[in-house]
């Protein structure tokens, strides 16, 4: 998973953790928030009686009598003024019941006891309960439209920064890691970005790719030369030898020892060909301007190992459904990778077992050969080596120290063909080589 999609999804979920716990704390909040508000509203309306009175005087509520009482239509609100002997009550606000008119309603009531003209008097001013929870679902739904538009809003601005932020580290990855081809052609170029681990992060890679690219180079030239160097001594070599055996004054002994050194001798000029090979094509110095097609290839060259398979009882199976060229495509490397590939398998089948050649076309318009083999197979942990150079590999019994599955690969990698291999062992190993719908095509009949 992305490191942007990491952190908006982290952000997301913790917003609504966040919702969650608001909307399970809003019904006591808000009931915190209209019982404050009805407090307040209740003291304005004791203000506003105080001021009366103090401006009228006592009589213009009670008018002669020793009380004085008045509610809403609906009951919702009342006023009571009367006068009182003990000064043991004191200023609250509480809820608490009141009869009006025979009905018992909860009221939310401010008690306030004054003084006026030496004598001591209650006001009561009371708002239902009822009334009060009226303000709680409307105040609630507002509450929390507004805390899910904010939400809303900060997720949208916190999705539009993660993505800017982490806008430099695509970037670095895409022209550093993503379909780069080895070796590196293009210089690389730094990503701009003012965060300083994108920067140094950045720099690093461009200092390795650099270093590796300047291994590669070493290492590409001294192949180069040491195999084109190597090829002279070998053939002199090569020349006396078989000079000598022309001569009859060699023994029999000496004979036998000299063939026997050209074997060596002939292993060595084999290394360094293949050697040779690998460089040029790394260096690129074959054209990709062949078309071919698939099935005249594979017939060719199972008849050029026919006589292998015929010494080993190795029976092949073509199935080979679509007709189908490859373009763009070096026909003497390709010839050399399907024939190292098939050399390979008959290497490691044994006698009585077979060989399958099978194509598909994908879904996606790719086209696929898979190279079968029922041979002794590869143990899982030598997988990742097989294409490496001059690494030993053992395939039951067998065991092989040549160049060949390094050459596929690299003719591959020339030709942008992705290959895959899977294997058990004692069951077999297939090769897989993919190539991409631009690389293929129907063959014109």
């Amino acid at each position: 998973m992305k490191l942007a999609t990491k952190l908006i999804l982290f952000i997301s979920g913790s917003k609504l953790i966040i919702v969650g716990l608001f909307i399970l704390v809003l019904p006591f909040l808000v009931g915190e928030i209209a019982s404050e508000y009805t407090n307040y509203m209740l003291r304005m309306q004791r203000a506003e009686v105080m001021q009366t009175i103090r401006k009228n005087g006592l009589d213009y509520y009670l008018q002669g009598e020793s009380e004085y009482g008045s509610y809403t239509m609906l009951k919702e609100e009342y006023i009571a003024l009367e006068q009182i002997d003990s000064s043991s009550i004191q200023d609250t606000i509480r809820d608490a019941k009141r009869a009006v008119e025979g009905d018992t309603l909860s009221y939310r009531i401010l008690s306030h006891v004054f003084t006026d003209q030496g004598k001591q008097y209650l006001l009561e001013i009371g708002k239902t309960s009822a009334s009060i929870d009226h303000y709680n679902k409307p105040l609630q739904r507002v509450t929390l439209y507004a805390l899910i538009f904010l939400i809303a809003l900060t997720v949208l601005v916190d999705v539009v920064f993660t993505r800017i932020l982490v806008k430099p580290l695509s970037l670095i990855i895409k022209t550093k890691l993503l379909n780069r081809q080895f070796p590196f052609r293009r210089k690389p170029e730094l990503v701009q970005t003012s965060t300083t681990d994108f920067k140094y992060l950045d720099e690093s890679l461009v200092l390795l790719m650099q270093q590796i690219n300047e291994a590669f180079e070493k290492e590409r030239e001294f192949t180069a030369n040491a195999s084109h160097e190597f090829m002279t001594p070998i053939s002199i070599l090569q020349s006396k030898m078989e000079n000598l055996l022309r001569d009859d004054l060699v023994s029999e002994e000496v004979a036998v020892r000299v063939v026997e050194m050209m074997r060596t001798l002939d292993r060595l000029k084999r290394i360094s060909s293949s050697l040779l090979l690998i460089s040029r094509i790394d260096n690129e110095q074959y054209t990709k301007t062949d078309t071919l097609r698939v099935a005249p290839l594979i017939q060719e060259l199972i008849a050029e190992v026919d006589f292998k398979l015929e010494e080993r009882n190795i029976q092949t199976v073509l199935t080979l459904q679509q007709d189908m060229e490859l373009l763009h495509v070096n026909a003497d490397l390709l010839f050399q990778l399907f024939y190292n590939l098939i050399h390979n398998a008959i290497k490691f089948t044994p006698s009585g077992g077979k060989i399958s050649i099978a194509d598909q076309l994908l879904t996606t318009g790719a086209y696929q050969i898979q190279i079968s083999d029922t041979g002794t197979g590869i143990p899982s942990e030598q997988l990742p080596f097989i294409f490496d150079r001059f690494k030993k590999s053992i395939s039951g019994n067998q065991m092989g120290y040549g160049l060949g599955l390094a050459i596929v690969k690299r003719i591959a990698t020339y030709h942008q063909i992705q290959i895959s291999v899977r294997s058990q062992v004692n069951q077999g190993t297939t090769f897989i080589l993919t190539f991409a719908t631009n690389q293929v095509r129907k063959a014109i009949s």
